[in-house]
């Protein structure tokens, strides 16, 4: 009787067994399906984490570009302010400058308003100097190829003593600051 009860228990084992067996591959599968669930819930996400960080990245180095184009911008902008920070006020003294001309080529006979031509051509001569200075040149026309981004033409004239598109006379001054034409001469143009 020991040996059936000891059988019957084995059995009762076994059965136990058996259905421990049959429930573990179950809970095997749905254990696996959720770690596999979380592993591409994690894949997601670092995969989202990774676009995340390319676009944060894109976006700081397009800022840098644009930081660093602003930079130069505003730089070459200072450097220009300064560099024709007198543009105005040579604009200004451009027609004084031309009426001092204009005066200087009256001619004078008696000898009290000579001193008065002297004075005016001193005075004259240190106005063109302070120009100089500041980087004002006067344009070169009469008998130069006419450059349009130079001369102004105002007129046109057939001069056989002319070559074809050259200045024959010079009406009114043109002058350079620096490298910029900040008043165009005037100019007659043979044919």
């Amino acid at each position: 009787m020991d040996e059936n009860k000891q059988q019957s228990e084995e059995m009762n084992q076994t059965e136990d067994q058996q259905e421990e067996v049959v429930e573990n591959p179950e809970v095997e599968i749905l254990e696996e399906e959720q770690e596999e669930s979380q592993d591409n819930q994690e894949d997601a996400e670092k995969a989202q984490l990774q676009q995340e960080k390319d676009e944060i990245q894109q976006r700081l180095i397009r800022l840098q570009a644009d930081y660093d184009n602003f930079r130069r911008r505003t730089q070459k902008e200072r450097e220009n302010d300064k560099k024709y920070r007198s543009q105005d006020l040579i604009n200004e003294l451009l027609p004084v400058l031309d009426n001092f001309e204009r005066a200087l080529q009256v001619e004078v006979k008696e000898d009290s308003a000579q001193n008065f031509v002297e004075g005016m051509n001193m005075v004259y001569r240190q106005l063109k100097d302070a120009l100089t200075k500041e980087g004002v040149e006067e344009i070169p026309a009469q008998g130069e190829p006419f450059d349009p981004h130079m001369h102004q033409a105002v007129m046109q004239v057939e001069d056989e003593n002319y070559d074809s598109n050259v200045v024959v006379e010079e009406l009114q001054k043109g002058y350079k600051l620096k490298d910029r034409v900040i008043r165009p001469a005037m100019v007659k143009v043979n044919q």
